[in-house]
């Protein structure tokens, strides 16, 4: 089995500040968030009253009554929106491959339902397979629940299958599955079980520098990845690099010392 972690002592011990700011993350404490809302708060009272003085200009049921006011604190600090990341890149990236592709069917498992799963349905049909229950009623979505470890599949059967940024997570117990560090890789190769001759499985997780950060996911070296995968046909490797741009086409060597990327990958059946 593929060993998934680097061993230079314990990660908490070199990087105390990284994981106090990750035990605040757990615990809902943003201190970013925090501060914006804090100087937030002479501005809405400021505009508050500016929209009280004018409110006359309006019918009565628009004016303010106390309790409908709703602080929203934080947005006038923020940006318009998120163009770069892990999931805003791979999201598009897997959507355009399906799109380019067009296969006559197309199972998902364990992606983002309002990310890269809402793109598909725009134009396509998707079949998506999750562990955890979906309740949906958009046309073009089937659902099964079903584990990765079990695809209800038979061998060789799927002409397109995609499974973003799901395989690091197996096993660590995360999402209600049973504890199996070798988890990510009984994951990869039932994927490959299904995946029919001349049929593309679209596949991303982190990349760099190996190890498990209990229990959120694991990050892979891409080399890693190929070796696991190496009855596939490596297709195309892209990736989005650890300042989240999206680098098309790229060496998996480059990225064996990244520190969180995430690689893009797309194999193929060849027999």
């Amino acid at each position: 089995m593929t060993s998934l972690a680097r061993h230079n002592g314990p990660g908490w011990a070199r990087h105390p500040a990284r994981l106090l700011r990750r035990l605040s993350a757990a615990a809902g404490i943003n201190p970013r968030g925090i501060t914006d809302r804090i100087r937030s708060v002479p501005i809405y009272v400021f505009n508050l009253n500016r929209y009280r003085g004018r409110q006359h200009e309006v019918q009565d049921s628009l004016r303010l009554r106390f309790g409908y006011l709703n602080p929203q604190l934080r947005d006038r600090w923020q940006q318009a929106g998120a163009a770069s990341g892990h999931y805003f890149h791979q999201d598009v990236w897997a959507a355009r491959r399906v799109f380019e592709s067009n296969p006559s069917r197309h199972v998902d498992v364990g992606s983002r339902i309002d990310g890269f799963v809402a793109h598909l349905l725009a134009f396509r049909e998707v079949e998506v397979v999750d562990l955890r229950p979906l309740t949906t009623s958009q046309p073009g979505l089937r659902f099964t629940r079903a584990s990765i470890l079990s695809l209800p599949y038979a061998d060789a059967s799927l002409p397109s299958i995609s499974s973003l940024h799901t395989v690091e997570h197996v096993g660590l117990g995360r999402y209600g599955d049973p504890i199996d560090p070798g988890g990510p890789f009984a994951a990869m190769s039932e994927l490959a079980r299904v995946l029919a001759s001349q049929g593309r499985l679209y596949l991303s997780v982190p990349v760099g520098v190996e190890r498990t950060e209990f229990d959120a996911h694991r990050v892979f070296s891409p080399i890693t990845i190929l070796k696991h995968l190496e009855h596939l046909a490596l297709v195309e490797f892209s990736a989005v690099d650890d300042a989240g741009g999206y680098i098309e086409h790229a060496d998996p060597e480059a990225f064996v010392d990244a520190q969180y990327s995430c690689g893009l990958f797309v194999f193929s059946r060849q027999e």
